[in-house]
């Protein structure tokens, strides 16, 4: 008899252990940062050559 219960619990068990939705998991996608410059960093390169250009204009 206990065998008989025993086996009947762990049937019971086994049978709730799979019980569920077989559906595919939600992924999301990753998100990815860019960086972004900023206005005033392409401005640098053309004021230094002016500042270059106008030093050796009034050391001549």
């Amino acid at each position: 008899m206990k065998k008989l219960v025993l086996a009947a619990a762990l049937t019971a068990a086994a049978s709730t252990a799979y019980a569920g939705n077989i559906a595919e998991p939600v992924v999301e996608p990753p998100v990815i940062v860019e960086e972004t410059q900023s206005s005033s960093s392409g401005i640098v390169l053309p004021l230094l050559l002016l500042v270059l250009v106008g030093a050796a204009v009034a050391s001549s």
